[in-house]
């Protein structure tokens, strides 16, 4: 949510800003529902005033053995008022809160131009792609089974066996210790979240349709994002605890409601699906730098797996909804000949804060929070990349060296 006072004050700068990333913001409609409630909230408080005065009035007579009855119908008239001020104040309120949560956050000043993803701008390419593989993962193992999938769940799913089931949890395996040694705390959550919580983190109103909603207001989490930033939510932390760098292991679950037609088949684009997500909260003299640390702690997953990628910021117009800045980091897929990604790494600054109410202790002050967080990685989107990068064109799978001792063998049979 952005902060009201930059609205009020930087409106016009605003609405330039976030037209880089492709929103209208209609500052008119602010301004007319920002001066209502400044209005009625005078006007609710002068009722408030005028109403104690003559409380106080009845109380001193009815000390004295004096008549109220001519005050109380003045009491009465204005509890009556008070009554629909308040009503019409909340009403208002409400409305202003709703357009305010459908506001996205602001870009960073110095953010590529463009409106998609062919604009985004390449950071850097590390290492070469070299294999001459051309099947998909799908072609080459029959242990991701997507047709039994779909006699137990439907499409959009996959069931994994055998030594490729296994690899998949070498892989989280692999993403969870390293997140460890970078000093993240592990943590293990709920993989439902109620209302409040995607409200705070960005996901709610807007994005709905995108959930999975269960009953009682509760979803199923698209991202361990989600529980591991609300750890926070209504908290006021002590500089002292700074920099909180928190991981989790969670399935991951969306109803890629925008998505129809698209990669239907394997492991990419799938209603659930595994991820290992890295979140920091930092001040916000920090976060940008946090933002380069939390990527290299992504980045040096793959070059662990020895997977060529390639880094991009992404432009105003492929920028998310609640972030201010990010990277994303996509990783070569044989079987289609390009890079696809495999994680985002974003600077929420103090976007998710507000909503949530994160805060740091100042001095005898409150400062918001800034938040940033990332994949690393992607463990399906991971697991596609080792099994087409390494496949020997026959009916093998070379594992890489990072995973062969989980693994008990350098290579995996997929006849």
């Amino acid at each position: 949510m952005l902060d009201l006072k930059l609205l009020r004050e930087t409106g016009d700068e605003a609405v330039i800003a976030l037209a880089k990333k492709g929103y209208v913001l209609d500052l008119n409609k602010f301004n007319d529902l920002d001066e209502k409630r400044k209005t009625l909230q005078v006007d609710v408080e002068f009722v408030q005033s005028e109403r104690k005065k003559l409380s106080n009035e009845f109380a001193a007579l009815k000390k004295e053995g004096a008549s109220t009855d001519n005050l109380k119908k003045d009491i009465d008239k204005l509890n009556e008022g008070l009554k629909s001020g308040e009503e019409a104040l909340k009403h208002i309120q409400n409305e202003l809160e709703e357009f305010l949560l459908d506001i996205p956050n602001l870009p960073h000043p110095d953010l590529p131009e463009g409106s998609s993803e062919e604009d985004n701008l390449l950071v850097r390419k590390v290492g070469e792609p070299s294999s001459s593989n051309k099947k998909d993962h799908i072609e080459i193992t029959k242990d991701i089974d997507s047709e039994l999938a779909v006699k137990l769940a439907g499409t959009r799913f996959s069931v994994l066996k055998n030594d490729i089931a296994k690899l998949q949890r070498g892989l989280i395996d692999l993403m969870l210790n390293l997140a460890i040694k970078n000093g993240y705390q592990e943590n293990y959550v709920p993989f439902i979240a109620n209302a409040d919580s995607l409200r705070s983190t960005g996901q709610l109103p807007k994005f709905e349709e995108d959930l999975f909603k269960l009953s009682n207001d509760m979803y199923l989490i698209p991202t361990a994002e989600v529980p591991l930033t609300n750890f926070y939510k209504d908290s006021i932390i002590d500089p002292s605890d700074l920099p909180i760098r928190l991981t989790a292991h969670t399935p991951c679950f969306r109803s890629e409601a925008g998505s129809y037609g698209k990669d239907t088949k394997g492991l990419i684009r799938q209603h659930q699906f595994e991820k290992v997500e890295l979140v920091q909260i930092v001040h916000p003299d920090q976060s940008y730098q946090a933002l380069e640390e939390l990527l290299s702690h992504a980045e040096e997953v793959l070059q662990l797996l020895e997977l060529p990628y390639q880094v991009v910021e992404l432009c105003g117009g492929d920028l998310g909804f609640s972030s201010a800045k990010t990277y994303d980091i996509e990783v070569w897929m044989p079987s289609q000949n390009k890079y696809r990604e495999i994680s985002s790494c974003s600077n929420f600054i103090d976007f998710q804060a507000r909503r949530g109410k994160i805060r740091i202790k100042d001095g005898k002050n409150k400062i918001l929070a800034h938040t940033i967080n990332g994949s690393a990685l992607a463990a399906g989107r991971a697991l596609i990349a080792v099994i087409e990068y390494n496949f020997d064109g026959k009916e093998s799978v070379k594992i890489p060296k990072a995973l062969q001792v989980f693994m008990g063998k350098k290579t995996i049979s997929v006849v």
